[in-house]
């Protein structure tokens, strides 16, 4: 039989600003709760049942649940910055003193000549932009001209999207690669992003061949520690990229939620020991970002209507946690991800029910405490929960 740890992150579902909220213009980010209000209520149920609604920053919402069946809690984020990679680097065990460069107002023009320079064309863009949104407006001028677009987001990457049929696949990867050895240092970012599309004018698609350039983390992670110590690690979603691939045995990219929980429960069927760790993206980048707190709250009921799968797929000695990376409240004008706390939810047979794991410093616990759960010593930042959550 094989001991699992299921980590899933509900990208983006916040629940409540930090403290230093005030400091990244996120007073009043509430993702969870401010979602709930604007629908009149969600049918989340079964992350009831688990005990979400008893974390702290949640009670005024009225779901708490004094007989939830699993340990509850939150936790605040050590790292500066709001972003996908240090969100997810922040539970794997690494912590950032400084933020990674995010450009609100495009890339400066040093780094756009120095691109364009190296790559021997000149590029279109340089917003920040959606990418659906950002090929409907100049996908026409890149065909006619052959320039790729860059585009950047509320996270720290430098994205460069072109027609498949203009500029072919290995040149647009060639470039990502320029691009991911320039943009280091003073200028780094956490990810260079190909996004290739195809079609014609007024009708263009993304393709499935986008490729993600990250960087390693900049310490030793939670998924090291367990390769090392011969478990499994699988990946689902955009895990893999996050990570650059350090410490991940097994990897499967997904379309949209329902594909991550399906490859998630391809993967817990499978009897390899060790960590399955999965990121749900469209709360954050198809609902957060564009402001739509109906679509999000209906990605939250269909993600709940999956849950009870997830669970009785668990074997007697796994352990579920259900988290988030940071906020982005579909509810305030920002369309930014906002500075909040993240949720954690544990569950499992060995698991107390309504175990009230209070408030962690930091999302490195998590990380720490999968590591708890599989006996294995480690350095990792973070103080482990787990045995305040075990029976």
């Amino acid at each position: 039989m094989s001991k699992k740890a299921v980590l899933i992150v509900l990208d983006s579902v916040g629940i409540g600003e930090l403290p230093d909220a005030h400091l990244y213009g996120d007073e009043g980010s509430n993702t969870l709760a401010n979602t709930w209000k604007a629908n009149g209520g969600l049918n989340i149920k079964n992350l009831e049942s688990l005990g979400i609604g008893n974390i702290e920053g949640l009670n005024h919402i009225n779901i708490k649940n004094i007989n939830g069946k699993g340990a509850f809690g939150r936790a605040m984020e050590a790292s500066k910055g709001k972003d996908t990679v240090t969100g997810h680097w922040e539970i794997g065990g690494v912590i950032l003193d400084t933020p990674l460069n995010t450009y609100p107002d495009g890339f400066p023009k040093e780094i756009m000549d120095e691109f364009e320079n190296k790559i021997g064309r000149k590029t279109l863009g340089n917003v920040v932009a959606s990418g659906t949104e950002i090929i409907k407006e100049l996908g026409d001028e890149h065909v006619k001209t052959g320039y790729p677009i860059v585009y950047t987001s509320a996270d720290s990457v430098f994205q460069i999207a072109a027609h498949e049929e203009i500029i072919p696949l290995d040149e647009l990867y060639k470039m990502c690669e320029i691009a991911r050895a320039m943009l280091v240092g003073e200028k780094t970012v956490g990810r260079v992003i190909a996004r290739p599309f195809t079609g014609e004018p007024g009708n263009y698609t993304r393709t499935s061949n986008r490729h993600d350039y990250a960087l390693d983390p900049f310490n030793k992670t939670m998924l090291e520690y367990l390769k090392e110590n011969n478990l499994n690690v699988m990946a689902v979603g955009k895990i893999e990229d996050i990570f650059n691939k350090k410490g991940v045995t097994h990897a499967v990219h997904t379309k949209n939620n329902m594909d991550g929980v399906d490859k998630t429960l391809e993967y817990m069927r499978e009897e390899k020991d060790g960590l399955i760790f999965t990121n749900l993206v469209d709360f954050d980048s198809v609902y957060g970002h564009r402001n739509n707190p109906e679509g999000y709250g209906k990605a939250l009921e269909e993600f709940d209507e999956r849950l009870p799968e997830i669970i009785d797929a668990l074997g007697e000695e796994d352990i579920l946690i259900i988290t988030a990376d940071h906020g982005c409240d579909p509810t305030t004008e920002s369309t930014d991800h906002s500075r909040e706390y993240i949720p954690i939810v544990a569950y499992g047979k060995g698991i107390k029910e309504n175990a009230d794991i209070g408030t962690r410093t930091s999302f490195c616990d998590i990380g720490k405490s999968i590591l708890e759960f599989f006996n294995i010593n480690n350095d990792l930042n973070g103080e482990s929960f787990y045995n305040k959550a075990r029976k």
